[in-house]
């Protein structure tokens, strides 16, 4: 039977139950609409109740399925993304013909997969769109990927730490949607599933992870995206993460983009465009087409410290900003 959501009696939200009951027909139909088509083989009889308990469903699913019997699961092509991750129970996993040394799975579009599961397996299912993976993929990479990203393995290493850290990060997850704060901060969500995804294609390589690593050597694209962002916001408060936004890849891609090409640093770069914005500002005073003081020009253009400001204009322009306002040429 279909039930409602559940309370957990302490003012948070409860994981939304689609499914519990014993009919494991009924629950193999909600399971092939809720997550990806498969086909099931009953391998012996159904001991205790089988459930499908939903803790949050976006671009990012999160789910828990037990079937309360030896079950055969085989999924031909998967649609989207997953990870498979075991909570109790024994369960065998074979992706693409090859067996997994580990549970602990990971597929995507193009992989085939199948489990087998004793009556007491509860494996979470963390559910990941296609359209929000390469849409990660493409700030990592700096433009749109041309082929698909596949995984170079599917096995989740139980003794990768930066695979056990994004384990805990799945669990933060799964306390995090259930809590008072994200009915609150929609934003937030969003955000904890782009961390999920970007942070799973950093722990485990794929085709691309390669491509991510040499991005800034092929984004001149992006590269020109943060410049045009620091020419046209020079006199706003920026960080360095304002700028990778802007340019459409991760901070770390920026940094090397700018030293590749620029030999320098986005917030190098950016006080450079501020000192030549301050320059032409003061060379304006100085031919009497504006009018103000080397303070006021050095605070517009984000310059709060005059001496340090001073002290990078002359090893810029070879003279001092009082000395360009009295200039006339």
């Amino acid at each position: 039977m279909v039930v409602e959501a559940v309370g957990c009696g302490d003012g948070t939200a409860g994981p939304l139950s689609l499914y519990e009951g014993a009919d494991i027909e009924e629950l193999h139909e909600v399971v092939s609409s809720r997550l990806s088509p498969h086909r099931l083989t009953i391998l012996g009889k159904q001991v205790l109740p089988g459930r499908l308990q939903v803790f949050h469903a976006g671009s990012v699913g999160l789910y828990d399925l037990g079937f309360g019997a030896p079950v055969r699961l085989r999924v031909g092509d998967l649609p989207d993304f997953y990870c498979q991750l075991p909570q109790v129970g024994s369960v065998a996993v074979v992706v693409n013909g090859a067996a997994l040394s580990s549970p602990l799975c990971a597929g995507g579009p193009g992989d085939s997969v199948l489990t087998e599961q004793d009556h007491l397996a509860v494996n979470s299912a963390l559910a990941m769109s296609r359209q929000l993976v390469e849409e990660v993929l493409a700030v990592r990479l700096g433009d749109v990927p041309h082929k698909p990203l596949r995984f170079d393995q599917h096995v989740l290493d139980p003794a990768d730490p930066a695979v056990q850290s994004w384990l805990a990060l799945v669990q933060s997850f799964r306390q995090f949607v259930l809590s008072p704060l994200s009915r609150s901060s929609e934003l937030g969500v969003r955000h904890f599933e782009r961390l999920l995804v970007d942070t799973l294609l950093g722990a485990q390589p794929h085709s691309w992870s390669n491509s991510a690593d040499r991005a800034a050597a092929l984004l001149p694209s992006a590269l020109r995206r943060a410049t045009e962002f620091c020419d046209e916001r020079a006199g706003d408060a920026v960080s360095v993460c304002d700028i990778a936004q802007a340019a459409r890849v991760s901070v770390r891609t920026l940094r090397e983009a700018f030293r590749t090409h620029l030999d320098t640093t986005p917030l190098a770069y950016l006080r450079r465009v501020r000192l030549d914005h301050a320059h032409h500002d003061l060379k304006a005073i100085a031919d009497g087409s504006a009018r103000g003081t080397v303070t006021e020009v050095a605070c517009r253009w984000g310059f709060t410290h005059l001496g340090r400001f001073s002290a990078e204009y002359r090893a810029a322009y070879g003279c001092s900003p009082s000395e360009t306002t009295r200039s006339r040429h």
